[in-house]
């Protein structure tokens, strides 16, 4: 194996493909400074989750991303595809799942239903900075952020009631016995 042709490997190793660095940072710095923006408000309105895991997740979604297009780009078979549908499917199910560790029932009142869907926001910036749509991830992030400033001073709990008007999920036709 030549000099040259190490040099190559290495250089494919350690070097964006597909993408220029500065495209590469501005992708994964976007999805952590808008997921900043939605964590940061639920830390400071002393939800139960704080602004890292935002970050985190929207930051290896895009990462993910971006990966798929470098993987994609240096693949010499002509075969080969990728189903984007399926990528996304994949991340955000799994962000379903942190999402539901957020949400917990207190007889019957649910509780932390803004901060899971903001999780599972932040893991869809994360996509959408990875796809290099910079400027759809900040019309979002915008938006979401201020839904959830905005809203913060709403009563954020409603008591669960069955479809006959009782409170307790006992009543006629619940299905329970």
């Amino acid at each position: 194996m030549s000099d040259r042709c190490v040099e190559n490997t290495m250089e494919s190793l350690f070097t964006p493909q597909s993408l220029s660095w500065w495209e590469m940072l501005t992708r994964l710095g976007s999805a952590a400074l808008f997921s900043f923006l939605l964590g940061i408000e639920r830390y400071t309105h002393n939800k139960p989750i704080d602004f890292r895991p935002f970050v985190v997740i929207a930051v290896i979604s895009a990462a993910l991303l971006i990966a798929l297009t470098e993987f994609a780009a240096q693949s010499n078979d002509g075969t080969f595809s990728i189903d984007p549908a399926k990528v996304f499917s994949g991340i955000l199910t799994g962000i379903g799942f942190l999402g539901a560790g957020a949400l917990f029932r207190d007889e019957n009142v649910v509780r932390g239903a803004g901060s899971a869907s903001a999780i599972w926001a932040s893991g869809g910036i994360g996509i959408i900075c990875g796809l290099g749509f910079i400027w759809l991830a900040g019309v979002v992030a915008f938006f979401l952020a201020l839904l959830l400033y905005f809203s913060s001073g709403l009563p954020n709990v409603h008591e669960a009631k069955d479809y006959n008007g009782g409170d307790d999920g006992e009543g006629e036709g619940s299905g329970k016995s």
